[in-house]
């Protein structure tokens, strides 16, 4: 076998990995986990030993070198399983990507390879830094940085080992992001230095979303794993919208894949060529911000209009608590507003009031 080979079976290999997974363990557990609230260690472990926590990492970082479509595709999959599980796993990788990228090389080499087998989880509290003013800024000290701040939505709290969290430089606006072992921001919470206050989502509750505050968190310099201007870390985003644009095509997967069941043949594939049409807006927005959200968009509704298919051929069951169409439907309305940004709140009132 050529090395050409190999690559091609690993990559068929996640592929299977993860429908296998979404399919098989995900989506027959999704009912508990949303009437729990908490993603079960095994879908963890499950997600690790299948190699699925290092797709994004290049090849020179341990990872399979995954083409960005392939990444894509594995993240709608398993977001078709379970909403809460991928959307907290989803930001894992933006945590991989940094490392595999840092020129911090002792934080890389304490933490890349670890993150990229799954044996260290990741999150990322990076909404601070979005709107202007601020709402999380770092002061410069003589051996590090103190952060003051909001990141009002941050998931993973209790099931991530470690947290990137970035603010804006009081002095410079370059954006600052470090990544911190979770015991390193506990003990902070314990000094009243850190606030972590659970959101009560309506939906994906067991993404254990908090509200998080910091005031003057001090962060070692040796934990910094990037500083960028604010126009290249904003120039970067469109692949963190791209990311988070599985969101909604995981649930039209599923949505069309119950109408199938319940014979609802025709109306499925109309879904799925929508969907299609949407996905390749949405891959050629990458280099555009302003096509790449308004695409974002597009997936959104889309992804209400199948839950709301869904709905409809269900019935009554559809407004039963614990149904698979009503906790779709909730979910569709997670996905409207999931890593929102100003823009895409305008487009989607734009397109729901056809103004």
């Amino acid at each position: 076998m050529t090395i050409d080979d190999a690559a091609d079976a690993r990559r068929a290999e996640l592929r299977a990995a993860a429908i296998r997974l979404a399919d098989e363990v995900l989506f027959p557990a999704a009912g508990d986990v949303d009437r729990t609230g908490a993603v079960p260690d095994s879908h963890w472990q499950a997600l690790a030993e299948a190699g699925l926590y290092g797709i994004a990492a290049p090849v020179d970082a341990g990872g399979p070198g995954l083409e960005f479509g392939e990444v894509t595709e594995i993240l709608e999959v398993l977001t078709s399983g379970c909403l809460a599980t991928a959307f907290t796993w989803i930001q894992h990788h933006g945590v991989v990507l940094s490392l595999s990228r840092t020129t911090n090389a002792d934080l890389r080499a304490e933490l890349l390879e670890a993150t990229v087998t799954g044996r260290l989880r990741a999150g990322v509290a990076y909404a601070g830094v979005v709107p202007t003013p601020p709402r999380m800024t770092a002061t410069a000290t003589g051996d590090g940085w103190l952060l003051t701040g909001h990141a009002p939505f941050v998931s993973g709290w209790g099931d991530v080992d470690l947290l990137q969290v970035s603010a804006r430089d009081a002095a410079t606006d370059d954006v600052v992001s470090a990544i911190l072992r979770m015991p390193d921001l506990l003990e902070g919470a314990s000094a009243d230095a850190v606030r972590a206050t659970p959101v009560d989502l309506s939906a994906a509750a067991a993404t254990r979303t908090v509200s998080l505050r910091v005031d003057g968190l001090t962060v070692p310099v040796d934990r910094v794993v990037t500083r960028v201007g604010l126009g290249e870390f904003f120039a970067s985003q469109n692949v963190g919208v791209r990311l988070n644009g599985t969101l909604p095509f995981g649930l039209i997967r599923r949505c069309t894949a119950l109408l199938d069941v319940r014979g609802h043949n025709r109306e499925a594939r109309a879904l799925r060529e929508r969907a299609d049409v949407v996905r390749t807006a949405l891959d050629a927005g990458m280099a555009d911000a302003t096509a790449l959200l308004a695409a974002r968009a597009d997936a959104a509704r889309l992804a209400l209009d199948a839950a709301a298919a869904l709905a409809s051929a269900d019935g009554g069951r559809a407004v039963v608590r614990g149904s698979d169409s009503e906790r779709l439907f909730r979910e569709a309305a997670f996905v409207l507003v999931a890593a929102s940004r100003p823009e895409l709140k305008t487009a989607l009132l734009q397109r729901f009031s056809g103004t």
